[in-house]
């Protein structure tokens, strides 16, 4: 009975924000109370509830700490030199710009967060994306594959979580998949070539004098200064792109120039955030302390440092307190799904019983099949869920027919294109969020894009023999 009612659950939370018949927010609330109802624990549900928050507070914490922390330093001018790179390569090609977003993503991912990636890559490209009318969906699609294969790093957290479930060395799970994630990778980048090639025919390639138009014209962040007085706006959108959510007059604010005089540049500082920036992501690598403690003090430090003047401090704090507040606000209605998924026992019974059905005759490929359920079985639940719940199960019967752990292990990391999508994952609330695309839009592209960049590192890993 649980297990219908945990995949009826899942179904109805994603039908409706697909069909936009609900905010993800209110679905995120609601459907998880009904179904609590329905299980016959509606008298725990507040118990089910406060759980999940505590779990995700943490995460929460962390998420608006970082937003306030880089969007600090996206005032202050830190990306600025990157985005110039960037466009530089871009043009106004739609192909080289979706690959330039691709590849973006996965530079900035090897920090190990989800979050800082989406809030990097989509500052950077989100301006370019609406002055030549490019489908934003196509953004959110390839940042999150190409952050999910980035996502295996041992310090990025699957591959830990593998490793301490199943008691291995994380470096003996990750180092042999790396040619396969490569092929990932190199999928992602091809995958993002295709789309920008249709991009471009669908809009044609618009062409710019020269790099100096590119650097002053072009070099926008989204919600840089926001707020702020000395922004030149960018040209609008030449076409509107399939899957955006209407911005209507907030564009403006959205698509303010990196003004060269603008006053909340800090030019001066621009080695002492660089350092900043350098320390806390080495920090949160070598996890020197948690990572929303770092993301406090980071804030902190950066706003006492760069705006000494507390009514300077409360700007920008202003500024960038939509995203903080949709971002966590996200993360805490997800908290209600994930609790009830949990505390009702739906996850156990849905694991258990995908588990079962397992035939008898795939005992031998126990690696093959623990690859190709972590699609489903990480999109559907937790990382937590799936590593220290699932994969020990499907460990122990795949040891029975020889499977090694070592063999088990690298396959459980083969679905994560895929939950960097998932709507029990926050970070992608921040990637929809700031990009302003609908949940329900995002996830109609890069189900089916993802789940082939996840066959196609097991497929590759199957070839390499590290599966």
């Amino acid at each position: 009975m649980l297990t219908i009612l945990g995949f009826a659950m899942i179904a109805t939370f994603l039908v409706l924000i697909m069909t936009k018949k609900m905010s993800p927010i209110a679905a995120l609330v609601l459907i998880p109370a009904l179904f609590c109802v329905a299980a016959g624990k509606g008298a725990h549900l507040g118990d089910y509830v406060i759980d999940g928050v505590t779990g995700l507070a943490p995460t929460a914490a962390m998420l608006m700490f970082a937003i306030v922390y880089f969007g600090v330093m996206i005032d202050v001018g830190l990306f600025d030199p990157v985005v110039r790179g960037i466009l530089r390569f871009c043009k106004a090609d739609p192909m080289r710009v979706v690959v330039g977003t691709a590849a973006l993503a996965a530079i900035v991912s090897l920090d190990g967060d989800g979050s800082t990636t989406f809030m990097i890559t989509v500052s950077a490209m989100y301006p370019l994306y609406k002055r030549l009318g490019m489908s934003l969906v196509v953004m959110t699609g390839v940042a999150a594959m190409a952050n999910g294969v980035m996502n295996t790093v041992p310090w990025g957290g699957p591959t830990a979580r593998a490793a301490t479930a199943l008691k291995l060395d994380a470096a003996d799970i990750f180092v042999p998949m790396i040619p396969a994630l490569l092929v990932g990778l190199l999928g992602v980048l091809g995958l993002a070539y295709v789309l920008g090639l249709r991009e471009r025919r669908r809009l044609g390639a618009l062409r710019i004098a020269d790099e100096e138009s590119v650097e002053t014209k072009e070099t926008v962040l989204v919600g840089a200064g926001a707020g702020v007085g000395g922004g030149r706006l960018g040209k609008r959108p030449v076409g509107g792109g399939a899957g955006e959510a209407d911005g209507g007059d907030d564009d403006g604010d959205l698509l303010k120039g990196l003004d060269p005089d603008r006053p909340t540049l800090r030019p001066r500082l621009y080695w002492f955030n660089a350092l900043l920036t350098g320390t806390l992501i080495t920090a949160m690598i070598l996890e020197l302390l948690p990572i929303p403690v770092l993301f406090l003090l980071g804030a902190a430090l950066a706003l006492s440092v760069n705006y000494p003047r507390l009514p300077d401090q409360k700007a920008r704090i202003a500024a960038h307190a939509d995203n903080v507040l949709n971002v966590s606000g996200m993360v805490f209605a997800a908290a209600v799904f994930t609790g009830v998924l949990q505390g009702t026992g739906m996850v156990d019974s849905m694991a258990g019983r995908l588990v079962d059905t397992v035939p008898e005759g795939l005992g031998p490929h126990m690696a093959l099949v623990t690859g190709v359920l972590s699609l489903p079985l990480t999109y559907f639940m937790s990382n937590d869920g799936f590593y220290f719940g699932v994969l020990p199960v499907l460990a122990e019967a795949g040891a029975a027919h020889g499977v090694t752990p070592l063999e088990m292990a690298r396959a459980s990391l083969v679905g994560q294109p895929l939950h960097m999508s998932s709507p029990l994952v926050p970070a992608v609330y921040v990637l929809v969020g700031m990009a302003r695309v609908e949940f329900g839009d995002h996830t109609r592209f890069v189900v089916k894009w993802a789940a082939l960049t996840c066959l196609l590192i097991l497929t590759a890993g199957i070839l390499f023999g590290t599966i």
